[in-house]
């Protein structure tokens, strides 16, 4: 990897050229919608630029013409193993510069990568590769157990994630652990130079734009797989429509990249996005944890990070709220409007300052973000902006810049989608979300049931999400039609509604609402640690106390909302509920019917293995 990076070095980079296509579409940062074009473009505009490097190793440094040139390599020797066009190539690792190499490498000569979080289990790991029929794995030597049985047909391609080396077989075969795999010998797939036969090859096998460029597992975790079917010009479009629409991204900006790459949004609008642009992105390189956020965050000054919600509402329950709950001297400023909004500018400006105090645009996509929050945040003049998609629409269908956020919308619909809301109330406005456009994914892949399922007749991709639009087309989420619970009058009753108004409440960490017997069931974790702090107890003492809280809670909660919605019972929920890898919990493991069979057990979700794919909603890039 380079060593010396010329940060600003290099002939003045092009200035972008929107060229308009004879389908109606603009291309605005590439010359055609390829993974090819991405490199090839990003290369000739800002070669000499800075453009991956790792936090905390200053040796790590990579600019966008040794990218290509990388990219390139990787290529051509994956041509030399005989890899064809359309063969698949999966990805497991967390998010690297060689994670992106490798994907790059893969999609432009003609191959599928199928990328798969880190997070699922080796079993789970094994149904995707599988059932993706894939050719071989890049893994890094965390996860390689989880490929054991996969690597152990000497067929198979075997790469390593941390140098790119092949291990080829009959080395790779004997491999029984990953120590074994971090020192295996084998051959840097990046040190390849090509010669202008192979690179001819390479460029004689670059894909369509509407040739798979991804296969995305989105619930890998029950039953049959769900395979999301990406094309190039589903990723590229989308990426390149986006460019210039919320927020203006210059050369050598910097992205701090917290998020897997294995999932949709981070791939497209946190790498592909900002390569276009001449960003430099800086990889965290270990779990977003304070210890290793904060002084990060510091160091690098990000311009512009991607976010799921809960992490800015952790940094707001545990680091906003206290002052403007528990600061006796603020009480009485904080009621009133002109002193409030002060107070909450100070506060914004000082979150800020944490970030760095430099960044521009904080996006906050993948699920809800809490009302609560989300009101602090535009008040306090925080750079955030939402955004909402989906992994089937590679993701972007709606989103915001900062300076246009209005609290309770996401923002209005992505030029070129069509979005209509179908069995729309008359009276709320409110109907299912269903879509058209370059985005929308070709279906799942080798399930023909399914896909016929996920579109309508006339071609809309049916997202499952229920929004409603205002005057000026600017998109609202109000929950999801399998989690809306019809109400005894047959008002319809949205859970996440509920929830937010339970989270916000002293000491909640998170809670799940359920139909229960007629009524609605609140199940709630409390931060048992700091309750006991508060009112003087040993833990054991707290959890009865809980109990006693969390009834008085429901009052107090149940006073701000209407009838319909109100929460006729409560359970102290002590387990962490489990969560997708955009942090949603699981509310389809948590189903009062299944909890109340289990008895003794209620709380727990139910074995996952045990649930058909059609019970299974999809994990995706949801607002």
């Amino acid at each position: 990897m380079s060593k010396k990076v010329v940060k600003d070095g290099g002939k003045k980079p092009v200035k972008p050229r929107k060229i308009k296509r004879d389908d109606g579409l603009v291309m605005k940062r590439v010359d055609r919608f390829t993974m090819r074009a991405v490199v090839d473009c990003s290369a000739r505009n800002f070669g000499k630029r800075l453009a991956l490097k790792v936090y905390g190793n200053e040796d790590s440094g990579i600019t966008y013409g040794r990218l290509k040139a990388m990219v390139d390599s990787v290529s051509c020797y994956l041509m030399e193993t005989g890899l064809e066009a359309g063969d698949k190539i999966a990805i497991l690792g967390e998010s690297s510069p060689t994670w992106l190499i490798a994907y790059l490498g893969i999609t432009c000569c003609g191959a599928v990568a199928v990328p798969i979080l880190p997070d699922f289990s080796a079993k789970e790991v094994m149904r995707i590769l599988v059932h993706s029929q894939a050719k071989g794995v890049v893994v890094n030597t965390r996860h390689f157990e989880k490929c054991l049985e996969f690597v152990s047909d000497e067929t198979k391609l075997l790469l390593r994630m941390e140098d790119l080396f092949h291990i080829p077989s009959p080395i790779s075969t004997q491999i029984t652990d990953s120590v074994q795999f971090a020192n295996a010998p084998g051959r840097d797939a990046t040190r390849l130079k090509p010669n202008r036969k192979q690179l001819a090859a390479v460029a004689g096998r670059e894909p369509a734009e509407n040739d798979l460029a991804s296969l995305i597992y989105t619930s890998g975790t029950t039953g049959n797989p769900k395979g999301v079917m990406l094309t190039h010009r589903n990723i590229v479009w989308n990426a390149d429509v986006s460019t210039d629409m919320y927020v203006k991204i210059r050369p050598g900006d910097r992205v701090l990249s917290i998020l897997p790459m294995s999932h949709v949004y981070e791939f497209s609008i946190g790498q592909i996005l900002v390569l276009m642009c001449g960003v430099e992105i800086h990889y965290l390189g270990k779990p977003p944890a304070p210890s290793v956020l904060l002084p990060a965050l510091k160091k690098v000054r990000p311009h512009i990070m991607l976010s799921v919600p809960l992490l800015i509402e952790k940094v707001y329950r545990s680091a906003v709220l206290p002052k403007l709950k528990d600061n006796p001297r603020l009480k009485f400023w904080l009621k009133c409007p002109v002193t409030r909004r002060m107070i909450v500018r100070i506060i914004g400006r000082k979150l800020k300052m944490t970030f760095g105090a430099r960044l521009r645009f904080f996006g906050i996509g993948g699920a809800p973000l809490d009302a609560e929050v989300e009101k602090f945040l535009h008040a306090a003049g925080f750079p955030y902006a939402l955004g909402y998609g989906l992994t089937e629409t590679a993701p972007l269908l709606a989103g915001c810049g900062p300076h246009d956020q209005h609290v309770g919308y996401i923002g209005k619909v992505v030029p070129h989608v069509d979005l209509r809301l179908a069995n729309k109330d008359p009276e709320t406005g409110v109907g299912e979300i269903e879509v058209k456009g370059p985005n929308v994914m070709v279906g799942y892949y080798e399930n023909k049931e399914l896909t016929d399922e996920a579109f309508t007749e006339d071609g809309y991709f049916r997202t499952g999400d229920l929004g409603s639009l205002d005057r000026k087309g600017r998109l609202a989420i109000k929950g999801r039609t399998k989690t809306m619970i019809l109400g005894p009058a047959g008002e319809n009753i949205y859970p996440e509604l509920i929830e937010s108004v339970i989270n916000n409440q002293s000491f909640v960490q998170e809670s799940l609402v359920v139909p229960d017997e007629g009524g609605l069931l609140a199940m709630i974790k409390l931060d048992l640690e700091g309750f006991a702090e508060k009112m003087s107890l040993n833990i054991n003492d707290a959890k009865t106390e809980a109990g006693k809280y969390i009834a008085k809670l429901r009052e107090e909660v149940n006073k701000e909302l209407s009838a319909s919605s109100r929460i006729s019972g409560v359970e102290l929920q002590e387990e962490p509920f489990q969560r997708t890898p955009t942090q949603k919990i699981k509310r389809f493991l948590y189903d009062a019917a299944r909890r109340k069979s289990k008895g003794k057990d209620a709380g727990r979700p139910v074995d996952e293995d045990s649930k058909s794919d059609a019970d299974v909603p999809n994990d995706d890039s949801r607002r």
